[in-house]
């Protein structure tokens, strides 16, 4: 959960960049970026510390692309994967901080996931399986730091 004074920043390609210095401001980016991650399929990697919003950024985008209510949304840390339905877009988020080999993470089915006409797949703590994700069609990563200027998202 992010705290007063922290900062959540974000690049797309395009040099568009965002900037939120709380949870409320996060979950607003979230909704004003949502459109701008479609047409599905996508996937992103969603990158930072612990507590810098990645999830209260799912909360935004799901909420604004129809998918899921904000309250609805919660981190998948246990379950490791959850999924929202809406009208434009079938929302998976995965926490893949558990999993230790590539073989565990094809076991959560992310190749079909992506191969979905309407998914959206927002990924936390990805950051180990680096060599998977170079070449996936839509892969952006999405850096964010608490407290810092720099939050960025990349092709």
């Amino acid at each position: 959960m992010m705290g007063e004074g922290e900062r959540v920043s974000l690049e797309l390609r395009e040099k568009k960049r965002f900037k939120t210095r709380s949870e409320a401001g996060t979950l607003a980016m979230g909704e004003r970026v949502a459109e701008m991650l479609l047409p599905a399929p996508k996937m992103f990697v969603l990158r930072g510390d612990l507590g810098a919003g990645k999830t209260t950024l799912v909360k935004g985008i799901a909420a604004a692309l129809g998918a899921a209510a904000e309250d609805d949304v919660t981190s998948p840390t246990f379950t490791l994967v959850h999924e929202y339905a809406g009208k434009k877009v079938r929302l998976f988020h995965l926490d893949l901080y558990r999993l230790e080999t590539e073989r565990e993470l094809l076991t959560l089915g992310l190749e079909e996931m992506a191969e979905e006409p309407d998914a959206l797949v927002l990924v936390e703590w990805g950051r180990s399986f680096r060599a998977w994700w170079r070449g996936r069609m839509g892969r952006l990563r999405l850096n964010m730091r608490v407290g810092m200027s720099g939050c960025f998202m990349f092709g």
